[in-house]
């Protein structure tokens, strides 16, 4: 932690220093057509290739959604929203597959280096070039018209030095923060699922349920109609996009507000409270590290005989399952019965406690590191429109 700490004050100074070498960076630029700069291709269906033993990432619009067996595209690439979430684009350097609401593309290295693409595209909201009506959506005729500055690749290449070993860091992050959530699981498989501590089987001291005996489980509540109470300040409104863009366990940054009016046909809850996704993406556990609304998508738990931390991997642990069990036309959607009706061991106060113990101080690293992220996140966001427009010189920066 102390030298985390210090890596961000380091970068604290860097930005500081950077933003005081204020002036041009005399970069000349050239307008492309993004149709000049990549070539958008469409994703395809997965079902052929999720496999529990691939080993190549498979994306949709909400990030990571499982592992495959075969690569679709093999250099990096900026990842385009098709049909859902679409504002952002994202950025992979490794073998991968998309399904079919997310583009990927193939970039024309002559022109521009991919990592760059990718900044500056991030810089525009895609959600401004939405052409659907009940799901947003891009075509890609109205992504081939949109124009960018390019600088010459060496320029691109001075302005990637100076947010690269952010980025990097921020990987790291999310790095340590897989390796202690895959420690954590492991544990919570060892103990409620293998029982290897207790002779590999169930102690005869545990009592065996569905969860609704054990937890209480609620639903959210929405404001109707919602554009009358959504506003630029008030009280944080959690979507479902807030927790699909951020692998960690936990939500700090909520972009969406609401108006104090709508507290009463909805849901607040606390900062370290635990929610799970019911419908568009469900079965998604987080732990809000913010205080917020949640609307009827979200369920929540206001007492459990469970640690919050122990039902988020209990969670992520029959997600598929949970999934398997909904139903809805459009979006599969967990209903609360499901949930209750789920059958559920509850190990004695003394298991759960020891478990407890142990799990408590990973959880606690990883918010730390998803806390430090996001500030890096702050520092990137501030600098790349800065750097990209040539408004920061950074010549004579010693990285």
């Amino acid at each position: 932690p102390q030298s985390c700490q210090i890596c961000l004050k380091s970068l604290m100074n860097w930005k500081r220093k950077l933003e005081k070498s204020w002036g041009r960076l005399g970069m000349k630029y050239k307008r492309y057509a993004l149709s000049e700069l990549a070539i958008i291709k469409y994703g395809k269906n997965q079902k052929k290739v999720l496999s529990e033993d691939g080993n190549i990432p498979i994306y949709g619009t909400g990030g990571l959604i499982g592992y495959g067996t075969t690569v679709l595209y093999d250099k990096p690439s900026v990842l385009i929203g098709r049909k859902g979430t679409i504002g952002k684009v994202k950025y992979v350097e490794h073998p991968f597959w998309t399904i079919d609401t997310l583009f990927y593309t193939i970039i024309n290295t002559d022109i521009v280096t991919p990592k760059y693409l990718y900044y500056v595209m991030s810089l525009i909201d895609l959600n401004n070039y939405n052409e659907g009506t009940t799901i947003p959506s891009l075509r890609t005729e109205t992504l081939n018209r949109l124009e960018f500055n390019i600088p010459s690749i060496e320029e691109q290449e001075i302005v990637l030095s100076c947010l690269n070993p952010i980025d990097e860091k921020i990987e790291l992050n999310n790095a340590i923060n897989n390796n202690l959530e895959e420690q954590a699981m492991t544990l919570f498989k060892s103990w409620f699922i293998d029982y290897e501590p207790f002779d590999k089987q169930v102690l005869t001291t545990w009592k065996y349920g569905v969860l609704g005996d054990f937890v209480e489980i609620k639903r959210g509540g929405s404001p109707r109609p919602i554009q009358n109470f959504l506003s630029n300040r008030g009280l944080h409104w959690l979507k479902i996009s807030d927790a699909t863009c951020i692998s960690s366990p936990f939500v700090n940054e909520i972009k969406e507000y609401i108006i104090e009016e709508g507290l009463k046909k909805t849901v607040f809850l606390k900062a370290g409270s635990l929610v799970l996704s019911n419908s568009a993406t469900p079965g998604l556990p987080k732990i809000l590290d913010i205080d917020t609304c949640i609307h009827d998508g979200w369920l929540y738990f206001p007492s459990s005989k469970f640690s919050n931390e122990y039902l988020y991997l209990y969670f992520k642990y029959i997600r598929n399952n949970l999934v398997a069990l909904g139903n809805g036309s459009v979006f599969t959607n967990l209903k609360t019965d499901i949930l209750k009706n789920y059958p559920t061991n509850l190990p004695t106060d003394d298991v759960l406690n020891k478990f407890d113990k142990i799990v408590k101080p990973i959880f606690s690293m990883i918010l730390s590191k998803t806390r430090e992220s996001k500030r890096l996140i702050e520092i990137r966001d501030t600098l790349l429109p800065k750097l990209m427009s040539g408004e920061l010189d950074v010549s004579n920066i010693d990285l």
